[in-house]
């Protein structure tokens, strides 16, 4: 894979793979890789480290689909922190921010002015639409849906395998959906499957076990109805 890199004077210790569309008021760190086919929009900001489009590579035991990805790409005015990964078949939206050592894996799709912070990993096949904002080390499992406006508290993880890493043969993963608006506080954990509804509010700490309906709080673990949200807190 490395061979199919050449050094760039566009930037220090700047390595472009074939075919790699860069838009020339991007604006590049040290020691940035690109990999081929990555189209990188007007405007965008790849800082120190990071690496875009890397190929896939799973281990020899994943269940993860092995099909090759389309090339990453990177919407205009996005910002890809120091040390970010971007797996091959990642799309970032216009003006949204990965922030420092982020993972986005393939086929992830993240929405315009979105931002993903510190540490977060993103898995295969993921979501995201715009204006969401997760923050530091929470975890997006494969096939999850996060749909516009939600906001995810640090240490949230999301769940997907009921199993636990015995699933039979043919048995699918089950992401959460994550409805418009939603709000999930620090350190919850969704069980696979979940469906949080929009506008909904999970306390912090809560672990959900069953869907939340729409505009409610729930909390505790495991996690129960205790009452509406505010008007005054709605979008």
């Amino acid at each position: 894979m490395t061979a199919a890199l050449q050094a760039s004077e566009r930037a220090p210790g700047l390595l472009l793979g074939d075919g790699v569309e860069l838009a020339g008021d991007a604006e590049i760190g040290a020691n940035v890789v690109i990999y081929a086919g990555t189209v990188i929009g007007a405007g965008a900001r790849l800082l120190d480290a990071c690496v875009i489009g890397k190929p896939l590579a799973l281990g020899r035991h994943s269940k993860a689909s092995r099909e090759s990805p389309p090339p990453a790409e990177v919407g205009a005015g996005a910002l890809i922190g120091t040390g970010a990964v971007l797996v091959a078949g990642a799309r970032v939206g216009e003006g949204s921010v990965i922030a420092d050592q982020a993972h986005v894996r393939e086929r992830a799709a993240v929405g315009a002015e979105s931002m993903v912070g510190r540490g977060v990993a993103v898995d295969n096949d993921v979501s995201i639409g715009a204006r969401v904002r997760i923050q530091t080390n929470a975890y997006i499992t494969a096939g999850s849906v996060v749909e516009d406006d939600v906001f995810i508290a640090p240490g949230v993880v999301l769940t997907n395998d009921p199993r636990a890493g015995r699933r039979q043969p043919g048995e699918e993963l089950a992401g959460a959906v994550l409805r418009r608006g939603c709000r999930i506080g620090a350190g919850a954990v969704l069980l696979p499957g979940i469906v949080v509804g929009e506008e909904a509010l999970v306390g912090a700490g809560s672990v959900v076990t069953r869907d939340v309906p729409p505009r409610t709080v729930v909390m505790g673990v495991p996690a129960r109805e205790t009452r509406d949200v505010p008007p005054e807190e709605l979008l």
